[in-house]
């Protein structure tokens, strides 16, 4: 299963504003410009003069910043990814995703692939050592539940990122820290589209950055995101590296998709607790 096409259109984006973007809702953003929700294409402000183009959705996402830590509670979502590690596309995976702010919880139930369909893992900062609840499936299922150290060898096998790195805040002040350091060189530029962009059946805005020429101080070439409308959340964020020679198209680095994203749902201690016997966790 792939989550990418073999052609891919030659759109710039960058990685910074993907996840800015769940900083703040297109309604806030045009509030801050004086003019009515979604048209966020043509009504986001420019930099002012010999300002660098990150820089006002540098300030969004540190004036919203408080708001999404406050009325973000808690999600699902089915979550789909896929990742380069060390030069090799990993298979895209599915899977079922509770997501709780405080205290931080995830819960993961994989569909895709195959051979790890039925995995679940349950993770909760500040509970059982701060080590997560995981189980295999087939014989491995025979072994029981396993604690698991969120960074060991056994979680971070075939993930870039470890759970502890899921969830919006992390993100944003990850990618904060990424943007500021950006936003310190020239070569950028930003750009949206609004017309007739969908991610599956969902209306979004299409958020593109580019840093044109490549450089070892940059992460990334090309990033997308997209913004579904009507939750006023990205809901798909995908970044790429710059082609080897000149022809080649942009090489996958990672994409993550949210189908089904559920906002303050009213999660509670018994989605993230192995022993809910809805999860079937073996002993």
């Amino acid at each position: 299963m792939k989550l990418i096409s073999k052609k891919l259109p030659r759109f710039c984006c960058g990685v910074l504003v993907l996840f800015l973007l769940l900083l703040f809702s297109l309604q806030s953003v045009a509030q801050q410009v004086g003019v009515p929700a979604p048209k966020v294409a043509s009504n986001v402000p420019v930099p002012a003069v010999n300002e660098h183009p990150l820089m006002p959705v540098i300030r969004w996402a540190e004036r919203e910043r408080p708001r999404v830590a406050t009325e973000i509670k808690d999600y699902t979502a089915v979550m789909m990814k896929q990742e380069n590690i060390n030069g090799e596309l990993q298979d895209a995976q599915v899977m079922d995703l509770k997501f709780r702010q405080e205290p931080f919880s995830v819960y993961l139930k994989f569909r895709y692939p195959k051979k790890i369909s039925g995995q679940q893992v349950i993770y909760v900062h500040g509970q059982n050592d701060n080590k997560a609840f995981a189980h295999g499936i087939g014989a491995q299922r025979i072994l029981g539940t396993h604690q698991l150290d969120p960074n060991g060898f056994i979680m971070r096998q075939g993930n870039k990122y470890p759970i502890t790195d899921i969830g919006i805040l992390n993100l944003v002040d990850k990618l904060l820290e990424v943007g500021r350091h950006d936003a310190k060189y020239g070569e950028c530029e930003v750009r949206y589209y609004d017309d007739g962009i969908k991610d599956g059946d969902r209306e979004c805005l299409l958020i593109e950055v580019e840093h044109p020429v490549p450089r070892k101080t940059f992460q990334f070439y090309i990033a997308r995101v997209y913004v579904d409308k009507e939750l006023n959340l990205p809901i798909r964020y995908e970044s790429y590296d710059w082609p080897k020679k000149e022809g080649d198209e942009p090489m996958l680095i990672e994409v993550y998709k949210y189908e089904n994203l559920q906002i303050n749902v009213g999660l509670t201690d018994k989605d993230f607790d192995h022993r809910n016997p809805a999860y079937n966790f073996p002993r």
